[in-house]
């Protein structure tokens, strides 16, 4: 359901009916003089190139009004949120965000190159289009980890959203998985590249979980946990990378941890589909975004607190 942690349609709706028409029909070359500071907040200068682009952006997206207001109030909001993405210490990685870019291109069956010649040609460019992205994730990841509530959509909710997309039931993948440690006690750290060959070792010989258990009993001080079955839109963060798109029987790389080193084995994975993956991925996609009532709050609070100088 994620590109690389964001979903594609979270995206997609910065971008609606962005690709109906030629590029060239919305493009306005910016001049690369316009760089007057408009916006000061809590001493992030906006300025009036950041400006021009973002209206092109909103040309993109067929967006009507007054695009220069709309995108000065845009940016101060996308400020206050930078600043507390940056406050909280995220730092989310080009690679991640060049993922979400090519996953991006791809659902608008586009190529990166594509997708870049398009932003560049209508006056947005691929970098703006990038730093969006990564603020939409640090966002997100700052909205989630300060929400309390946890709690899944209604079913109403539910209802409403499915009936949005056609009525279809969202999918996920459930995983049925073993975890595999090789214990390395934290006195015996050193041990770590000796045990790491003996689990790569070990995973070289698993077919499946049917044989786990006999395969570590032949070695010493291995523990075999059965995990059960979990969504993967309920993997933990940490896992979930390297879980997600295995098949019945793979496994993950081994993993140093606080444990010793560890790897998980997939006994089954399959596709299923029903009312609580539709909780689960309709409430996740809010808080992913950073657009749920909890993201709401928070950016009230910025607002309030926050130092906005306009010029």
């Amino acid at each position: 359901m994620t590109i690389t942690g964001l979903k594609a349609r979270a995206i997609a709706a910065a971008l609606a009916l962005a690709f109906a028409a030629p590029a060239a029909m919305v493009s306005q070359p910016i001049p690369a003089h316009a760089s007057d500071i408009k916006v000061v907040v809590n001493d992030q200068a906006i300025t009036s190139y950041d400006i021009a682009r973002r209206k092109a952006f909103m040309r993109l997206q067929r967006r009507k009004g007054n695009l220069t207001q709309l995108a000065t109030d845009e940016l101060i909001e996308e400020a206050l949120k930078r600043s507390a993405v940056q406050r909280a210490g995220y730092r989310i990685p080009d690679s991640r965000v060049d993922a979400a870019f090519a996953n991006f291109a791809r659902s608008n069956n586009l190529s990166s190159s594509q997708l870049t010649q398009i932003l560049n040609q209508a006056g947005v460019t691929s970098k703006h289009f990038k730093e969006f992205i990564r603020l939409q994730i640090g966002w997100g990841q700052l909205v989630s980890a300060q929400s309390s509530s946890g709690k899944l959509m209604s079913e109403q909710d539910v209802v409403a959203k499915m009936l949005e997309r056609g009525g279809e039931k969202p999918t996920s993948t459930e995983y049925t998985l073993q975890q595999v440690i090789f214990v390395v006690p934290q006195d015996k750290r050193a041990r770590l590249p000796a045990r790491r060959k003996e689990a790569n070792a070990m995973r070289g010989r698993v077919d499946g979980c049917q044989n786990t258990i006999s395969l570590a009993a032949q070695l010493r001080d291995v523990t075999v946990r059965d995990l059960g079955r979990v969504l993967e839109l309920q993997l933990p963060p940490d896992w979930k990378k390297y879980v997600s798109g295995l098949k019945t029987g793979e496994t993950t790389r081994t993993r140093d941890t606080e444990n010793g080193v560890e790897f998980l084995i997939v006994c089954r994975a399959r596709t299923v589909s029903d009312d609580r993956v539709a909780q689960l991925e309709f409430s996740t996609e809010a808080i992913e975004s950073g657009e749920d009532e909890s993201g709401a709050k928070l950016l009230e609070q910025l607002r309030k607190n926050a130092r906005i100088q306009r010029r």
